[in-house]
Parts: C-alpha cells; sequence; structure tokens
C-alpha cells in the first residue's frame, strides 16, 4: 500500500510518501519521499509558535511542497495512480494549523479520488520507530514495552502489550516536559526553540550545581507534574541574579529528565517490558537519550527512539498511524481527541 500522508499539527509542514505493508504482525514501512518545512525563523520572535502564523504558511507551504513531491501534467496523474490512501493528521495540535491541512488533504482526495483517514499525531510518534530503515523489528524480542511520549504538549508513559495494545500508566497533570523547558528558556532569555538552546547551555554548566525538585519522583504513580519545577526555577533566578545561567539550565535538565527516567524504568521493571520506546519532539535530547540508553542498557532491554529525521514532527510518522488505522478500519473524525486520551 501507497500512502501520502500530511503533516500540520503545528509549525512544520510536511508531505511523505510511504510504502506499508506486513499488518500488524510484522508492520514494514519504507518512505519513499519526504518534505518537510520549518517555519522556527518566524516564530523566534514571539518565542513559541504563534497559531494563527502557523496556519498562514501551512496554506503557502502545502502547494509548494506538493509540487516539488508530485510534479504537474503527466508526472502528476502517474504518481496519484500509485496511491492508494491519504493519512492526515487530525489532532492533537494547534486547530488553525490542523485545519490548514485538513482541507488540503480533503480537496486532493476529492480531486484524485483517493480515501482519506485520520490519524492521531502521538500515535505517529508511537510508532515513527518503525520507520528506520537500518532497525530490523522484532516484536517478540520488544514487547511487552513501556513507551515514553515527550513532546511540547504531552508527557505519557505507556505499557505496551503488542504494536496495536496499549494502556495508560500515567501522564502530567499540568505541564507537559516540553513546555516546561519552552518556559525555562524564556526565564533564562534563551531564544526559541528552548530544547536545543538549554542542552547546549547546560554543556558549559554543572548540574549539580542546584538543587531543583524533582515533583512525583517518589510517588507511586505514573503521573508527572511540571508546573512547579518551572516555578523553582523562576524564584530561584529572581532570588539570584547574578546565578550562572549554565548552571541553572543544566540543573533544570537534570532534575526533568531524573523523573522521566525513572519512572519509564520503574514501570519496565513492574511489568517486565522487554524494551522501552521513546518518541516525540523531546525526544531529540542528546541528554536525554543519552541518560536513558545507558539505564535501558544496564537492565539489558532494547532501546528503542527513532532516527532524527522522524523524531520531530513529520509527515512519514502520521503515514504510519494512518496505515495502522486503516487496518483498524476506524475512520477518524476531523478532530478527534484519540485513542491515547489526548
Amino acid at each position: 500500500m501507497r500512502i501520502l500522508a500530511i503533516e500540520t499539527s503545528c509549525d512544520e509542514t510536511s508531505l511523505s510518501i510511504l510504502e506499508a505493508k506486513g499488518g500488524f504482525s510484522a508492520p514494514k514501512f519504507k518512505v519513499l519521499k519526504h518534505l518537510i518545512t520549518s517555519q522556527i525563523k518566524l516564530h523566534e520572535p514571539f518565542g513559541g509558535v504563534v497559531p494563527n502564523i502557523a496556519k498562514r504558511e501551512h496554506i503557502k507551504n502545502l502547494p509548494i511542497l506538493y509540487r516539488e513531491m508530485f510534479g504537474e501534467g503527466t508526472k502528476e496523474k502517474a504518481e496519484w495512480k500509485k496511491i492508494s490512501l491519504m493519512a492526515i493528521t487530525v489532532g492533537p495540535g494547534l486547530e488553525p494549523a490542523l485545519w490548514a491541512g485538513i482541507e488540503f488533504a480533503k480537496k486532493l482526495s476529492k480531486d484524485w479520488k483517493k480515501p482519506l483517514i485520520g490519524a492521531n499525531h502521538m500515535e505517529g510518534h508511537l510508532w515513527s520507530f518503525l520507520l528506520d530503515p537500518k532497525k530490523k523489528y522484532d516484536a517478540k524480542k520488544v514487547f511487552p514495552s513501556v513507551a515514553l511520549l515527550v513532546s511540547g504538549g504531552h508527557t505519557i508513559l505507556l505499557l505496551m502489550k503488542d504494536i496495536k495494545t496499549w494502556k495508560k500508566l500515567g501522564e502530567t497533570r499540568d505541564d507537559a516536559v516540553g513546555e516546561a523547558f519552552d518556559k525555562v528558556a524564556r526565564i533564562l532569555k534563551l531564544p526559541y526553540p528552548s530544547g536545543p538552546q538549554i542542552e547546549k547551555l547546560s554543556r558549559e554548566g554543572n548540574e549539580n550545581a542546584i538543587e531543583f525538585p524533582r515533583p512525583m519522583l517518589h510517588d507511586k504513580n505514573y503521573d508527572f507534574s511540571y508546573s512547579g519545577l518551572k516555578t523553582s526555577v523562576l524564584y530561584y533566578c529572581r532570588d539570584n541574579p547574578s546565578a550562572n545561567p549554565a548552571d541553572v539550565a543544566a540543573s533544570f535538565q537534570n532534575a526533568a529528565t531524573e523523573v522521566l527516567i525513572k519512572k519509564a524504568m520503574r514501570a519496565a521493571k513492574e511489568f517486565k517490558a522487554k524494551s522501552i520506546i521513546m518518541a516525540g519532539g523531546v525526544a531529540a535530547s542528546m541528554y536525554l537519550r543519552e541518560k536513558l540508553g545507558s539505564e535501558v542498557k544496564k537492565e539489558k532491554m532494547i532501546f528503542l527512539v527513532p532516527g532524527f529525521t522522524f523524531n520531530t514532527d513529520n509527515a512519514a510518522m502520521i503515514g504510519a498511524a494512518g496505515y495502522f488505522n486503516y487496518l483498524r478500519k476506524k475512520k477518524r473524525p476531523l478532530i478527534a481527541r484519540g485513542d491515547l486520551g489526548v
């Protein structure tokens, strides 16, 4: 099955064509074409993504990427003959940005008479590790698995029985970890995007210089909370104006990720997981990858994290989610909360 996927949930406009086969038992994906345009420079002056600017840019970029991918005339028709299914992100995300992609996809679906299916953005992240052509997937070695989904809007811990069956163990009760990074970056007057900037600055600091709180670290549940940590950084910087920003950044990063790592590892041990899957924009952090990867290796489990190409928001992962929805025979409404409860 050849799938055209479209992603416009936030500030990346992305189109992908991928081949999918194997079903739930042995899914295999081959990304044939992959295009992505970022809006970072436009949102940088505001310190975050402005929904209406994101919508405007999606509307402008979608036709450009489409022409680059399909061409025109005979070439365009030939490409469409190969497409079996279209997939579009329907949520969660910024509603104006989502609708830009949805309306574009609906028109293409009507013009070319191709079925269109909605995909949950976080499910896309969950399955993005399957897109790496260099890694072979063996369900017997992977499941049961604990999945840690970390992004600007979500912090979720799942227990996966298999590739299509999971239950939520916990999630954030307030700020997501990525949101906390954004807010601390603004406190430190760092440019957008926040994650790479905090990680870069942290390399110059001492992560043990400041003892910031680890909210809910010792709670028996698998929920998270980051609003208190963010507030602690705010008050510390207010009361210590001469503090080394690098120490603040490093100490915050250490505190924020320690909770993620310890809860994920505790869940893996409790439920006898064979692997830990990590995905979402925050999973691009080399600091978090190395720290969690090291703990996973100690327990002789498998660590699955998508390559950087498919780590941040992208259409290829939406194609994977669309394929699995097709197998489930699920036709999602245009704005859906989705199976992950987000």
